[in-house]
């Protein structure tokens, strides 16, 4: 069963969030769906176009790295209406949509699987982050890493180290899209959004099943 987001004031917020051209005053039919899921590294909000569309959000609700709070990770409230400002303000729960995902996350974190086959969107990222993530996707697989220095210099700006670190942190699709494989110069582990510990944790995983 359908549920609308609970409160009628934050349904207001996410009307106010969303850009005029994406906010139409009727919605016979809900835009995004959207769902929490606990794993062992952290509790995230997922997202989805429809009920088997593309996911266009996974982003982390409790963090503990406090430096990337702002940055990717949010309170459940936060979250949707950094959805909203670029989707509208038609999100709805809708847990039963996501059991594809809610296995593959499962799978992955359990070191079953090593790829994700849910259909991705980079509808929440900006022209150039969505240059940053997909070169990351395509170019630091399973088990590698990569400095913020070799992603600039792969998306041809090799003094963008900097603009890569803003950009991961405001991926909106955490391990879907690997940013904890992108570590500093010296190999040290820098910020995340679902804090450092659950950066080790990841990068300890793939590395133990490579």
């Amino acid at each position: 069963m359908t549920h609308p987001t609970d409160l009628a004031a934050l349904a207001a917020r996410l009307r106010a969030a969303a850009p005029p051209a994406v906010a139409p005053p009727t919605f016979p039919t809900p835009q995004i769906g959207y769902a929490v899921h606990d794993t062992s590294v952290g509790r995230l909000l997922v997202a989805r176009r429809g009920d088997d569309g593309p996911v266009i959000a996974s982003l982390y609700l409790q963090p503990t790295d406090e430096a990337y709070s702002a940055a990717g990770t949010s309170t459940e409230e936060a979250a949707l209406i950094r959805i909203a400002r670029s989707t509208g303000p038609r999100i709805l729960r809708r847990p039963a949509a996501f059991d594809d995902v809610r296995r593959e996350l499962d799978s992955y974190l359990t070191g079953a699987s090593r790829e994700f086959t849910v259909p991705l969107e980079l509808t929440l990222a900006t022209a150039y982050q969505r240059v940053v993530l997909q070169t990351l996707r395509r170019r630091v697989p399973y088990g590698a890493r990569a400095s913020y220095g070799a992603l600039a210099a792969w998306t041809d700006r090799p003094k963008a180290a900097r603009a890569v670190g803003t950009a991961l942190g405001a991926n909106p699709l955490c391990i879907l899209l690997p940013c904890h494989r992108v570590v500093g110069a010296s190999g040290a582990l820098t910020g995340y959004a679902g804090g450092l510990a659950a950066k080790e944790q990841l990068l300890a995983l793939e590395s133990r099943d490579r």
